[in-house]
């Protein structure tokens, strides 16, 4: 979709379709009052009416609106005045968007940005406006014989700003467009079929990425992992008959000598869990076990767009997780390329394992901090559901960073604890120590876990179980937490 930026009077303007907010209970926004002068009182007899509550989401199109140059008015409700939130206003421009598609509308003016809402700028709102908007068309057909054409209808949106806000809302169309492009890649790559989307096709994915000239990529076969000592991702991916791969991108915006942001996705391409097989019924969504990974991709593809002053690299470990004569078993024993060595008690609990080769492999960089993100625990989404992502770090101000990424992103973390008492879950008496605990705090051992490979970094994890995609009629990747990685590495530029 093509997005643009203009000023205006909001009756005077000539187009398909022209988009405003109504408050619930009856309350017009600014624009709306002009628009209800306009018209002398049209949109207040509407209210009045019953067509329209001015619900957050709720719409209603509206053609040849007396005393507006707009062909048609989409009048969209906000919610009650008391509750405008960044969040309201991303589900108003979402459902406008939606309507507007469905009704074959090619093209139209948003007056959304023009509202007041705490604690945002005009920048904020044309961003999140974009990223709305292109969630809204987004479509995965790509494995279908069919096409629903109805898809393209919507082609081009232009936002309503006041003057003085033009550069800046012109700043957040593209960053939002180039955020939202990243967003649009993790989602399809986390909705790919396993057949498909293999650590092979991982690697031409990052491949593709570099053609513009801004990447450097490297991609680690099964033999160089061998002599890097890497036995815990080699010990993961035995089962499988497609070759592993340690992916990595690296992006120089800034100074040589400035150390890089490094982001770790875990890339399990299809998840049985191995020998610790799991359950038949869902399992086919354990292909959205390497949206930690597509994530990683998403966010490269966005900072590649918007070229920000900073060193960024990207670290993808990817293998498959599956049951076989020479796959791992539960009591093995295998040396990580830390040195440690680790007692496998369920092969289900495999993200760890790649991670933590992948956590030792990135130290190389001597990163200015690590965040890794992972579909780790079934554990996360039963103590935080679907709304926030885990978050855990051996670092407060890293993971304060994050925290507050995340609320300018509209893409949520919470902080789990991760106190030196956890480590005791993950007691062996045959190795260093198990690759997992009890069933207590699950998600909180597993980050100790990880923290046990990354001792000398400033790091945190995200848990993305709970927030990577969704089930049921809606089922699909999200593309979340590109967003707030995003973000985070803005704040950092």
């Amino acid at each position: 979709m093509q997005f643009s930026v203009k000023t205006g009077e909001p009756s005077s303007l000539h187009c398909t379709c022209l988009v405003a907010g109504v408050f619930e209970g009856g309350k017009l926004t600014p624009v709306a009052q002009i628009l209800d002068k306009a018209s002398h009182g049209y949109i207040g007899k509407v209210f009045k009416s019953g067509a329209l509550e001015g619900r957050n989401g709720q719409t209603l199109l509206l053609f040849q609106v007396p005393g507006i140059a707009a062909e048609r008015l989409l009048l969209v409700g906000l919610g009650a005045e008391k509750d405008s939130t960044l969040r309201a206003y991303r589900k108003a421009v979402h459902k406008a968007t939606r309507a507007l598609n469905d009704s074959g509308v090619k093209e139209a003016v948003f007056a959304l940005p023009l509202l007041a809402i705490p604690g945002t700028d005009a920048y904020q709102r044309s961003r999140h406006a974009v990223e709305a908007a292109e969630d809204a068309v987004y479509r995965f057909d790509q494995c279908k014989s069919k096409l629903d054409h109805r898809k393209a209808s919507l082609q081009k949106l232009t936002l309503l700003v006041n003057r003085e806000d033009l550069r800046a809302a012109e700043r957040g169309v593209h960053d939002g467009a180039a955020i939202a492009a990243g967003v649009a890649l993790a989602k399809t790559l986390g909705n790919l079929p396993p057949n498909i989307c293999t650590p092979g096709y991982l690697a031409s994915e990052a491949r593709k990425l570099a053609k513009g000239g801004k990447l450097k990529v490297t991609v680690l076969e099964e033999a160089q992992m061998k002599k890097l000592g890497m036995g815990a991702l080699l010990a993961v991916t035995r089962g499988s008959r497609q070759p592993p791969k340690l992916i990595i991108m690296e992006y120089h915006g800034a100074a040589k000598d400035k150390k890089p942001f490094v982001l770790v996705g875990k890339g399990i391409t299809f998840d049985s869990g191995g020998i610790s097989i799991k359950p038949a019924a869902a399992m086919d969504e354990m292909k959205f076990d390497m949206c930690g990974a597509a994530s990683v991709f998403g966010t490269m593809k966005a900072i590649t767009e918007i070229n920000p002053r900073i060193n960024f690299t990207g670290v993808v470990p990817s293998c498959e997780n599956l049951p076989d004569g020479n796959a791992s078993k539960p009591a093995d024993i295998i040396t990580t390329m830390s040195g440690q060595t680790v007692e496998i008690l369920n092969t289900d609990a495999e993200g760890r394992l790649i991670l933590c080769d992948a956590l030792s492999y990135a130290e190389r960089f001597k990163p200015a901090a690590i965040v890794d993100i992972a579909t780790l625990t079934g554990a996360c989404v039963v103590a935080l559901g679907n709304v926030v992502s885990g978050l855990l770090g051996n670092d407060d101000s890293l993971v304060k960073e994050l925290l507050q990424a995340g609320e300018q992103a509209d893409d949520r973390a919470w902080q789990l604890p991760l106190y030196e008492d956890y480590q005791d879950g993950l007691k062996s008496n045959f190795a260093d120590f198990a690759n997992v605990g009890g069933r207590e705090g699950g998600a909180i051992t597993a980050a100790c876990f990880l923290a046990r490979f990354t001792k000398n970094m400033r790091w945190a994890h995200l848990d993305i179980a709970g927030t990577a995609w969704k089930s049921g009629g809606e089922k699909g990747a999200t593309g979340r937490p590109v967003p707030l990685l995003v973000q985070y590495l803005l704040d950092r530029a």
